[in-house]
């Protein structure tokens, strides 16, 4: 499936970069919020449009300097990453997974590329299921017997179908890719934290941002980040300028539009580990558990960041709410 990617727009010529304070401002005439359904409660607010921070809401016991959690939304970190390392030629999308349980003569697994794991097309066993402890993958690998070593839980999963078939949303997937970024890089879970916070959080000025990784040194990548609304608000302007930020490439140029090309198992629902939003107009966004959201949105120069807690029947109504606050802003060009 193809699908015309909506050119990405770039800072204003006037507009300072947020890597230190956000340059502020105002929403454009006449505009009000749309009512928020009942779907939960929303702890966290915070909207970019042109490069500002034009709106902050924030719940009860929350506010600018409140670090919340990213669930699902560190996938998308972890795609960045995988791009900073492409970029320093320690990567490359085609090339092999390689956890080591798959190292062995004739397993059908070592055909995996990690084009594959980050569009989720891996053809790998998974349930993605939050509630069922007792069938669910993935409470087992980040709760339960896989805790302590998620990425080697995540390499017992069987090939169920051939690679770039099928599409299943795996956190399981997301975990095998940090380890092969952590391989990739060197040095133990120092070295990668410290790579983070060099290559990634200070350069765009995410000095809020934490990771937190499991007993054998795994970054979570399925499901932990740490960061300020405002912080998220950054990655997401970091993905609207093209991986460009001051001036400066900080991503390899196309890695973007890599993250937002359809995936064809996922019936264009999916990119490289973002996902793209039936609401359309060229969106892609960042998800996580309990309706945590980046929304990026070219078509209007504009990121919307939502954190909250919501359940599984109320993030649809939530989805919807974004993309009709985002089309309260006017399109670009």
């Amino acid at each position: 499936m193809t699908r015309d990617l909506v050119p990405l727009p770039m800072q204003p010529h006037d507009v300072a970069w947020p890597t230190h304070d956000w340059p502020r401002g105002e929403p454009p005439s006449g505009f009000e919020l749309p009512p928020f359904p009942d779907a939960g409660v929303t702890h966290a607010l915070a909207v970019v449009w042109r490069g500002r921070l034009v709106l902050e809401r924030y719940g009860p016991e929350h506010g600018p300097d409140s670090t919340l959690i990213s669930w699902s939304v560190a996938k998308s970190f972890v795609q960045t990453l995988v791009g900073l390392l492409v970029r320093d030629g320690k990567l490359s999308v085609s090339q092999r997974a390689d956890p080591p349980a798959w190292r062995a003569l004739g397993d059908p697994r070592a055909a995996i590329t990690l084009d594959e794991l980050l569009r989720m097309s891996s053809g790998l066993a998974w349930l993605e299921d939050y509630v069922d402890a007792g069938k669910s993958d993935v409470i087992e690998m980040l709760f339960g017997r896989g805790k302590d070593d998620v990425a080697a839980y995540a390499a017992e999963a069987a090939l169920a179908h051939p690679p770039d078939t099928v599409w299943c949303y795996s956190s399981g997937t997301s975990n095998l890719v940090s380890a092969i970024a952590a391989r990739a890089l060197g040095g133990g879970p120092a070295a990668l934290a410290d790579y983070l916070r060099r290559e990634l959080f200070e350069r765009i000025g995410m000095r809020s941002a934490t990771v937190r990784c499991d007993e054998a040194g795994t970054w979570i990548g399925s499901s932990f980040v740490y960061a300020t609304a405002r912080d998220y608000a950054r990655f997401g302007l970091l993905a609207l300028r093209d991986g460009v930020w001051e001036g400066k490439r900080v991503l390899p140029e196309g890695w973007i539009d890599y993250a937002r090309t359809p995936t064809p198992a996922s019936n264009g629902e999916y990119g490289a580990h973002w996902w793209l939003p039936v609401e359309g107009d060229g969106m892609f966004s960042a998800n996580g558990y309990q309706g945590q959201y980046v929304y990026v949105a070219p078509a209007h120069d504009l990121v919307a960041v939502r954190l909250g807690a919501s359940t599984a029947e109320q993030q649809p109504l939530v989805k919807v709410w974004l993309a009709e606050l985002v089309r309260r802003f006017p399109r670009i060009g």
